[in-house]
């Protein structure tokens, strides 16, 4: 066996060394470039999470501020279905303890049209008008309670339009 040259060794071991040198300095040069990647991407999620937070936050405000403008609304809508219902029990009270009548106006032209019924008012009355006929009271109750209920739909319609035009903005 021969032994080896000591230039050729040396050429190897000079080898082996740069290879190491060079392996060594690609491993800084990629790990700068690793390390200002990682610092791009950390930005970049920052940057994103900033910019989802603000939008989570505008989110909020828009769905505090709806909520508010809804309640608002409902409280209105509460008071006035509460006055009307006011309103209807106070004309029931007056229709039952005959404060008030309720009376209807006859058609003057019709033949089979009650006789009885004065077409001037009295001198007690301030009914303007032709011919009218009273109601009997409790006729005159179906009527009020028919005309709430008709009420309180509009009332609660009119709620329901305000929540629709609502949410829908």
């Amino acid at each position: 066996m021969t032994p080896l040259p000591w230039k050729l060794i040396a050429a190897l071991a000079l080898a082996l060394a740069a290879a190491g040198a060079a392996w060594q300095v690609q491993d800084w040069r990629h790990g700068k470039q690793f390390a200002e990647q990682a610092r791009l991407h950390a930005e970049a999620l920052n940057q994103l999470a900033m910019t989802t937070a603000t939008q989570q936050q505008a989110e909020q405000d828009k769905r505090l501020a709806l909520e508010q403008r809804l309640a608002a609304s409902d409280q209105t809508h509460h008071e006035v279905l509460t006055n009307a219902q006011k309103d209807q029990a106070r004309l029931r009270d007056r229709l039952a303890t005959s404060d008030l009548r309720l009376s209807v106006l006859l058609d003057a032209t019709d033949p089979d049209n009650c006789s009885s019924v004065p077409a001037t008012p009295g001198a007690s009355g301030v009914v303007h008008g032709g011919a009218r006929g009273r109601l009997d009271p409790a006729h005159a109750q179906r009527i009020i309670a028919i005309t709430g209920d008709g009420d309180e739909a509009l009332i609660a319609l009119a709620a329901c339009q305000e929540y629709a035009r609502s949410v829908s903005r």
